[in-house]
């Protein structure tokens, strides 16, 4: 197996593209920011806010990742990883539907993490 000092650099990355073309790349050049974005329009997020607002409907208070272990075992989501659940937990905050309502420790991380729970819109429209 050769080491990396074997490999020469010139200042460009060399990637393959869909066709099996080579495509050359310039140092900075971000592919990930076309995956990410399409990985991003992909998402349905009313379906999303619906799961993520009827787990805290239920369990009242939860952080993301508590959110996304309950739609894993649901079988929601294909894995209990919190990217699936805190972008939309963002959005539903900006939407001022649920709102961040403490911290505690993370009994998967260990981490200081924020927990939600869903807004009282009738004290808020009333």
């Amino acid at each position: 197996m050769k080491t990396l000092d074997a490999y020469e650099c010139e200042g460009q990355i060399s990637l393959m593209d869909d066709s099996g073309n080579i495509k050359q790349l310039l140092p900075g050049s971000m592919p990930t920011l076309e995956t990410r974005a399409e990985a991003n329009e992909s998402v349905d997020r009313e379906k999303r806010y619906a799961q993520i607002t009827e787990i805290l409907g239920k369990y009242r208070e939860a952080s993301a990742k508590q959110i996304a272990v309950i739609m894993h075992a649901k079988g929601l989501i294909p894995t209990s990883e919190r990217n699936f659940t805190a972008p939309r937990l963002t959005e539903l905050c900006q939407k001022g539907i649920v709102e961040p309502c403490g911290k505690k420790r993370c009994i998967y991380t260990c981490k200081t993490v924020t927990v939600y729970r869903l807004r009282d819109l009738k004290t808020v429209e009333g």
